[in-house]
C-alpha cells in the first residue's frame, strides 16, 4: 500500500498584527520628517523695558537716565569752553571768526564751535541758571556733537545755538529780546551749508549778529 505524504497547513499571521506593525512603521517615520528643526524655532524675543517684569521697570528706567545723563555731559565735555572771567576775550574771539572769510573750509563749522562753547559755559553762571536755559543748553549739546562729521549738518547746531541765546535773554538780558529774536528767525532761514555765496553771507551775518549778542551776554547782570 502507498504511503500518503502528509503537510501540516501553515498558518498565516493575523491581519491586525500586519496593520499594528504597520502603524508603528508609520508613526515613528512621520516623527522623524515632521518633527521641527531647532534651527528653524524663532528665536525668543529680546527683553525690553516694556517686557520687563513690574518691580524691573523702575531699575530699567533709573539706568536709561543715567545713560543719558552721561551722554549729554559727555557731549558738553567735548565742546571747547570758555568761562566767564574771559567771556569778553571769547566774544572777540568768536567776533574774529565770524569777519573771517564764509568761502574758507570749515568757516560754519569752526564758527558753530566755537559759539556753543561759549554758550554752554555762560549757562554755568548762577544768573543763568533756570530750567528754560538747561533745557535749551542741552539741545545745543546734542546738536552739535557730531559736528566733527563730514556729513554732519551745521542747521540743528545753529537753530539750538538761537535757542539758548533767546533763553538766556529771556532770563536776565530784555534788552537783547530785538536781537535774539532776529537770531532765532536767521537760525531757521539757513541751510546748514557753504556751497553758495547766498549760503556763506547768511552763515556770516548769523554768526556776527550772535558774536554780538554774547559780548552783551558775556556781563553778568547785577
Amino acid at each position: 500500500m502507498a504511503d500518503i505524504n502528509i503537510q501540516r497547513k501553515k498558518t498565516s499571521p493575523s491581519p491586525w498584527l500586519l496593520v499594528l506593525l504597520a502603524a508603528i512603521v508609520l508613526a515613528v517615520a512621520a516623527y522623524f520628517f515632521l518633527r521641527p528643526d531647532p534651527a528653524d524655532e524663532p528665536a525668543p524675543p529680546a527683553a525690553t523695558p516694556e517686557a520687563a517684569a513690574p518691580g524691573t521697570a523702575p531699575d530699567t528706567l533709573a539706568a536709561a537716565a543715567a545713560v543719558d545723563q552721561a551722554t549729554r555731559r559727555a557731549a558738553i565735555d567735548a565742546i571747547p569752553q570758555g568761562d566767564s572771567a574771559g567771556s569778553t576775550e571769547t566774544a572777540s574771539s568768536l567776533a574774529t571768526q565770524a569777519a573771517s572769510s564764509p568761502a574758507a573750509p570749515d568757516y560754519a563749522r569752526n564758527g558753530l564751535q566755537k559759539l556753543a562753547g561759549v554758550l554752554v559755559a555762560l549757562t554755568d553762571r548762577d544768573d543763568l541758571r533756570d530750567p528754560a536755559v538747561l533745557e535749551q543748553r542741552d539741545n545745543l549739546t546734542s546738536a552739535t556733537a557730531r559736528l566733527d562729521e563730514a556729513s554732519a549738518s551745521l542747521r540743528p547746531g545753529f537753530v539750538a545755538a538761537a535757542g539758548l541765546i533767546q533763553a538766556m535773554q529771556q532770563k536776565a538780558y530784555p534788552e537783547l529780546e530785538s536781537q535774539a529774536n532776529d537770531l532765532v528767525s536767521l537760525a531757521g532761514q539757513l541751510s546748514g551749508r557753504s556751497a553758495t555765496a547766498a549760503e556763506q553771507r547768511q552763515n556770516q551775518q548769523f554768526l556776527t549778529q550772535a558774536a554780538a549778542a554774547v559780548r552783551v551776554l558775556g556781563e553778568p547782570k547785577n
